[in-house]
């Protein structure tokens, strides 16, 4: 058995297609039946049932993929530890992060850990939350930024901000007149709101402070950019809550108002990434970059 099998077999699994599977391998279809076959005859059983229009898993191809997906795992993580052997003089770090938190948190951190570490590579994935997770959980990003709660139990994470969260309402709204009084969550009862698309955490986490409140919102208007949510409470389609980061004073005209909510409820933003995976050099280094940088500036707490 060699170690590309390994690989052709759970990229064949992934792909449950051949021609698929040997395109990303970079290799002839041919060659990569033949190598099945082969793997499949030394084994003495059939890891795939092959039809006209279809590849599945067997039983047996199913153990063994699950098998060869942590041995290939394990000799990755093998090759990033002799990498960091090396002193950092060479490397690649995946960072995942939703595109509301990215855009206003990375433009601080990233040119940081470059100037730091200027030869290892990074490569950034903007996703949902959720989507993010399922990344994160599968090796496919080193460690992500996300908020609290996370759904998948088999990331571990690290604290790194804690954000005040606000209310956003119409310039002629009645409640936009109370700029220094606190507004109660069960004030906002029969107000509509506007909400990030589902999969997205903050939306998550308005629903919670609403049912937290006693009632469930009334969504008028979804999206999944965080401005159009602001233009749309702006220009007097509902209210929405709001992290304090992505809050604007740079609006061209009509602008909502940012209302402090009672208790000053936050977020928690973390760091995760997958429970028992070795953090390589640069994954410590970024979460230190991070934190370090975090540290020095403003981000409307």
């Amino acid at each position: 058995m060699e170690f590309r099998q390994l690989q052709y077999a759970i990229q064949i699994a992934q792909e449950r297609n051949f021609s698929r599977a040997a395109e990303k391998l970079h290799i002839a279809q041919p060659s990569l039946s033949q190598q099945l076959s082969k793997l499949e005859k030394e084994l003495g059983v059939l890891l795939f049932k092959r039809s006209t229009n279809s590849v599945e898993l067997t039983h047996a191809g199913d153990v063994f993929v699950k098998k060869a997906q942590q041995i290939v795992d394990m000799a990755d993580q093998l090759r990033r530890e002799m990498e960091d052997i090396a002193d950092m003089r060479k490397g690649r770090l995946v960072v995942g992060s939703l595109p509301m938190t990215g855009a206003h948190v990375l433009p601080h951190v990233l040119p940081a850990f470059r100037e730091a570490y200027p030869n290892i590579e990074i490569v950034l994935i903007e996703e949902t939350t959720r989507q993010l997770e399922q990344l994160t959980a599968s090796g496919g990003t080193d460690v992500s930024l996300l908020s609290l709660p996370l759904i998948e139990p088999s990331l571990a994470y690290l604290p790194v901000i804690e954000e005040v969260i606000c209310l956003a309402v119409p310039p002629d709204h009645p409640l936009a007149q109370y700029r220094d009084k606190a507004v109660s969550v069960s004030q906002l009862k029969d107000e509509p709101f506007i909400l990030l698309k589902k999969g997205q955490g903050f939306r998550l986490i308005a629903h919670d402070m609403c049912a937290a409140a006693g009632f469930d919102p009334r969504i008028v208007f979804e999206s999944a950019n965080i401005d159009t949510v602001q233009a749309l409470v702006a220009a007097g389609m509902g209210v929405a809550f709001l992290p304090k980061m992505v809050t604007r004073s740079d609006w061209q005209g009509r602008a909502p108002v940012y209302l402090r909510l009672e208790g000053n409820p936050t977020r928690t933003l973390v760091i995760a990434y997958r429970k028992g995976r070795y953090l390589s050099n640069a994954a410590e280094a970024f979460i230190s970059t991070f934190r370090s940088t975090i540290d020095k500036i403003d981000l409307g707490k």
